[in-house]
């Protein structure tokens, strides 16, 4: 089902012309990706993540090293042959090991791998929630143009009813009852003007702080758009869809799989280790050196084997308390998973009521400029008072700034549904991108 947005009046197209340098919906979204803090703070934490995963690879791999030692020796003989010596030492030594058993080392490395899951769900989140942060500053300029065009559209058909009613007034076809309504009328529709004009202010202040360009200006939506509704016959096919890909989840289910990982870690502190070691050094000698000391070279491999025996019972209460963390892990996926569906069917359900309200409005907008015709129509014969004409007016309008509204809030709140269910990806603002244009 496609509902088709009407024309827009002729006072609201004369307020939004001039944007010779209107940016769409994409070309901010890509400048806010090289600006927004909080989506550069996520890209740093993505690169942080890899390179933590990467730093789990070596718990499992050999380590080397190298050491070095020199010393100095003055032997001084009291005995009857006073015969004094000085001499030094040198020593070198390379060793290396090779965990061959370790099973807290493996459950830390594959501990490693999950942290370039976590990366990747925290990234696809941050992605998703500047899409929508900035579709929403995108949108609120709109809605505020709409509603100040609306504004000045009122303003413009009071002062004829206003003019009017003085003419009326002069001749002595009408009461100054008429006149003092439509200026009580124009004075309110002033204020409301006013107030639209410092609303549209501060929502393009809010759109320049999200994009980090100065009067940015959103293009308008084409004439003639169609609003296209959620694909998915009902809310639970989206849930289905959040479940499986929503970033929040990902996230909690990681955290459940690193918890169990860290209880193995945990019980390993009872378990041997085996290690693989060699070396390789040699000891040179300088100076008054004897016989008993002569130069020389020493390699040796073996294995490391160690059996915890008894730690005081800090292994016990490190598992015990791995344990409380595991099950707090898998509370806090249970009550994700719980968010994220609520949050979906609220969203659904909010996309639906909207396109029944753009629907109806669009109705309640023809309606309305029908009744005002007619009431226009009827203050001229005089079978209708000027306060009616009034009335119309302010009905009419208030369903134009409504309506439009409405549509905004319907794009805005498909972009939610889909960020709800996991599955909102840049290709959706370039599909949305095609409704706007001059």
């Amino acid at each position: 089902m496609k509902l088709r947005l009407l024309p827009l009046t002729l006072s609201l197209a004369a307020v939004l012309t001039g944007t010779a340098h209107a940016q769409s919906l994409v070309q901010l979204y890509e400048a806010a990706k090289g600006y927004d803090a909080s989506f550069k703070a996520a890209q740093a934490q993505y690169q942080a993540n890899l390179a933590k995963a990467e730093q789990a690879k070596a718990l499992l791999r050999p380590t080397a090293g190298l050491g070095a030692t020199v010393s100095e020796s003055d032997f001084d003989n009291k005995t009857s042959t006073n015969a004094d010596a000085r001499y030094g030492t040198r020593t070198t030594t390379l060793s290396a090991s090779q965990p061959l058993f370790r099973p807290a080392n493996l459950a830390g490395y594959r501990q490693g791998l999950k942290q370039v899951d976590v990366a990747q769900a925290q990234l696809k989140a941050a992605e998703q929630d500047l899409i929508v942060r900035v579709s929403q500053a995108y949108f609120d300029v709109l809605t505020a143009q709409e509603s100040l065009a609306f504004v000045k559209a009122q303003k413009s058909a009071v002062s004829e009813q206003l003019a009017a009613a003085k003419r009326n007034f002069e001749v002595g076809t009408s009461t100054i009852t008429d006149t003092r309504e439509a200026q009580a009328r124009f004075d309110l529709v002033t204020a409301q003007e006013i107030a639209a004009e410092n609303d549209l202010r501060v929502k393009k202040l809010a759109l320049d702080q999200s994009v980090g360009t100065n009067n940015a200006q959103p293009l308008a939506l084409k004439a003639g758009a169609a609003l296209i509704t959620t694909a998915g016959a009902d809310a639970e096919t989206w849930v289905q869809q959040a479940t499986a890909q929503s970033p929040a989840i990902e996230q909690a289910r990681i955290g459940l799989e690193v918890a169990q990982l860290e209880t193995e870690k945990a019980k390993a502190g009872h378990m041997p280790t085996l290690d693989l070691t060699a070396s390789y050094g040699g000891t040179r000698f300088r100076g008054d050196a004897s016989p008993s000391r002569v130069n020389n070279n020493t390699g040796t491999i073996g294995l490391a084997f160690n059996l915890p025996l008894y730690a005081g019972y800090a292994t016990q209460n490190r598992i015990q308390e791995t344990v409380s963390l595991e099950e707090k892990a898998r509370n806090d996926l249970d009550a994700a998973q719980r968010t994220v569906s609520q949050a979906t069917r609220t969203a659904f359900f909010g996309v639906q009521s909207g396109l029944g309200q753009v629907k109806a409005l669009e109705a309640a907008e023809a309606s309305s400029q029908s009744a005002l015709d007619a009431n226009k129509l009827g203050y001229q014969v005089g079978v209708r008072i000027n306060i009616d004409v009034l009335n119309s007016q302010s009905q009419l309008f208030q369903t134009k700034r409504d309506l439009a509204k409405a549509r905004y809030d319907v794009l805005l709140g498909q972009l939610k549904l889909r960020q709800a269910a996991g599955v909102l990806k840049a290709e959706d603002v370039q599909t949305l991108n095609g409704l706007f244009g001059r």
